[in-house]
């Protein structure tokens, strides 16, 4: 047997959480099984895992202090929290973290962390309510603090982990959903599955656990005055639990506030719905979570507190029949890229660089890339539109995309050029919110344009242009009319390079004149000097050629 651990040191503590991730991916179908209410919607072992493994990426870059390290816990966590429980889970981290600023982690300090994170736990929420994980957490946090004083870590951490399975077990006598449904908390047996991974990481060896009861059927009073709409996360009110009343549940996180807004914030909150938690990471990120039926009104309210970012919206009746969309099975921790992309060339472009393809040459509905989204087996996915649909209808695809599995995120690419632009920095290694945010940028720092051929005489922003003229477009705007498409191009580069640029990249179309890449890239090393440039056949049908700068 291994030495027990007296302290636990940076190290330790994200092997920890590696551990706990992978004990949470064996438990999840285990714990979403034990969700029953408000709906049986089974996604507490999914968020509680998805919220670990944020936490986990975040804190492989850290240094290596127990107080680095854990201060990136807590902020992966926070930003990367998924569902209630993921929520609470954060503040157990923000506890820890709070508390190894000290410089280190053993058993008093173990013990402080634990009441600090079920101090925090409890501020988040709104209407406190017993037999959930806060309460499995209290009681482990008493457990630890009951130890003597000159116990070890060894003894504090089993301790601490005992009197939690101690708590769940009692958990359906205390929620009435429970023990009707005659199981104990599902997010209270994630807590205990973490803190059994503690104990492993500082004793060498994980409670068994087999014998603790999951399922057992309770004779406590069912009456409606026992109801409560809790999630299985510890809040709610009083409510019919056959039947949630609430259509949304909306997270999103703030950033540049203060503790008056938020504080604000929490309160308009609970006038838009319920479930309200708030929470921070300690370094001025605040976590969202609630329950409400106008999930617009629920993010208006955040815009008023302060930078609004990462939004996700979950719909209760659509997870409900999920189950019976065709989505195929995700696998966790698997992140795919799905690119809106019209011709042959470009197709196999984007497949070539690990993009998965949904064409678009006639056209792509709202619910042909939903379908789409639905059919990949990935946990995490980033959506490259390209253009293809309007802004309005992709936030309508994205609600409806994200479930218990997936999560997902719409990259701001306006066009193919843009998106491979994006593609060229994605990095699977990165988290998925870092890594979208790094190909966001790199879109939204590519110019971009096209040429085409005017089909009618119309007035645009540069005056008349007949039909066979050559177009040059800055976005959706035309800037260039020519007497052909070669010179359009010209001058179509001229502008766009006139403000710098280092890489031009040529899509050309399948109507594209013979030698139209050659002309322009000779254009471009021509007047241009040291500017690189790449041309790929697209074939796209609207534009003879997509321009980007970067």
């Amino acid at each position: 047997m291994l030495e027990a651990l007296q302290r636990v040191d940076g190290e330790a503590l994200r092997r920890w959480a590696g551990i706990c991730v992978d004990g949470l991916t064996s438990r999840c179908e285990d714990i979403n099984r034990l969700n029953v209410f408000p709906v049986p919607d089974s996604d507490t072992g999914t968020n509680l895992l998805f919220t670990m493994r944020a936490a986990a990426d975040s804190a492989a870059s850290a240094d290596g202090s127990v107080a680095d390290v854990a201060a990136a816990l807590a902020r992966g966590a926070v930003a990367g929290a998924r569902g209630n429980s993921g929520v609470i889970l954060s503040q157990v981290l923000r506890g820890i973290a709070d508390v190894a600023r000290i410089g280190h982690l053993d058993a008093r300090t173990v013990c402080t962390a634990l009441d600090q994170a079920t101090v925090l736990a409890t501020d988040a929420i709104s209407i406190p309510v017993e037999g959930t994980i806060v309460t499995v957490l209290r009681e482990a946090a008493v457990a630890a603090s009951a130890c003597p004083h000159d116990t070890d870590l060894a003894g504090v951490v089993s301790a601490a982990a005992s009197g939690a399975a101690a708590a769940l077990a009692h958990t359906p006598t205390q929620l009435a959903e429970l023990g009707r449904a005659g199981v104990v908390d599902a997010g209270g047996l994630g807590l205990v599955v973490i803190l059994d991974a503690l104990v492993g990481v500082v004793t060498g060896v994980t409670p068994d656990r087999s014998g603790l009861t999951l399922v057992a059927q309770v004779d406590i009073d069912a009456g409606p005055e026992h109801d409560t709409h809790d999630h299985g996360h510890g809040h709610g009110t009083t409510h019919d639990s056959t039947q949630h009343t609430l259509d949304y549940e909306v997270m999103y996180l703030v950033a540049d506030t203060d503790a008056a807004r938020v504080a604000e914030l929490r309160t308009r909150l609970g006038e838009v719905g319920d479930s309200v938690i708030v929470v921070g990471d300690g370094d001025g990120s605040w976590s969202v979570h609630v329950h409400c039926h106008d999930a617009g009104a629920a993010v208006e309210v955040g815009l008023a507190a302060g930078r609004v970012h990462d939004i996700r919206i979950d719909c209760f009746a659509l997870d409900l029949v999920r189950g019976d969309t065709g989505s195929a099975v995700s696998v966790p921790g698997r992140r795919c890229i799905l690119a809106v992309v019209a011709g042959d060339g470009a197709a196999e472009l984007f497949a070539s660089e690990g993009a998965e393809v949904i064409r678009c040459d006639e056209q792509v509905t709202p619910e042909k890339l939903l379908e789409a989204i639905r059919q990949l087996s990935c946990t995490e996915v980033l959506v490259m539109p390209n253009g293809a649909l309007p802004a309005q209808e992709l936030l309508t695809v994205g609600a409806l995309a994200r479930d218990d599995r997936r999560s997902v995120l719409l990259l701001p690419t306006s066009s193919m050029v843009q998106g491979l632009a994006a593609l060229a920095v994605h990095d699977t290694r990165r988290p998925a919110v870092d890594d979208g945010f790094a190909m966001s940028e790199a879109a939204a720092s590519t110019r971009w344009g096209s040429v085409r051929v005017a089909r009618e005489r119309s007035l645009t922003l540069m005056g008349t242009c007949e039909a066979g003229d050559g177009l040059g477009l800055i976005g959706h705007e035309v800037v260039v009319i020519a007497g052909d498409a070669v010179e359009a191009g010209r001058r179509l580069l001229d502008q766009v390079l006139g403000v710098g640029g280092e890489l031009v990249t040529l899509l050309i179309g399948a109507q594209a004149p013979d030698g139209l890449g050659d002309a322009l890239a000779d254009h471009v090393s021509n007047n241009h000097p040291g500017v690189e440039v790449l041309v790929y056949p697209g074939g796209q049908d609207t534009d003879l050629v997509q321009v980007g700068v970067e």
